[in-house]
């Protein structure tokens, strides 16, 4: 089992799809890799040799791709950037509303959530 980037790879997948189980890689940024690597794409992860492995981690790390933590940790910091300047996108952010200008009155329901039911109020007996 081959393990890049601190990620477990699933053997019986192609590399070029396999390498698309890390978080910032892509299938285009898969295939960029691999042919700086020198990699044929169709081989499978379990014939992958240790360095094989080995030459697409280091490309990976000295190409500066980010991945995995830090891409997380840097997304992170321009969202919180976005919500202490106060500008709109981070307004929505803070508020869970989609930020790119989608419509909400219908739709959103992904980033809003399941629709809250309107609760109707008891009616209070009747005295007598």
């Amino acid at each position: 089992m081959a393990r890049i980037s601190g990620i477990d790879l699933p053997p019986n997948k192609r590399i070029d799809v396999a390498l698309t189980y890390i978080y910032g890689i892509g299938s285009t940024k898969s295939r960029w890799v691999l042919d700086k690597a020198g990699i044929d794409p169709a081989v499978k992860v379990k014939d992958l040799s240790e360095g094989q492995s080995q030459k697409i981690g280091k490309v990976i790390q000295d190409e500066d791709v980010t991945v995995e933590g830090e891409l997380r940790k840097d997304i992170s910091t321009n969202i919180k950037r976005l919500q202490d300047i106060g500008s709109y996108r981070g307004a929505r952010h803070r508020r869970n509303l989609p930020v790119r200008g989608q419509r909400t009155h219908t739709n959103a329901r992904t980033r809003k959530g399941p629709r809250r039911q309107a609760v109707t109020g008891k009616k209070k007996a009747a005295k007598k």
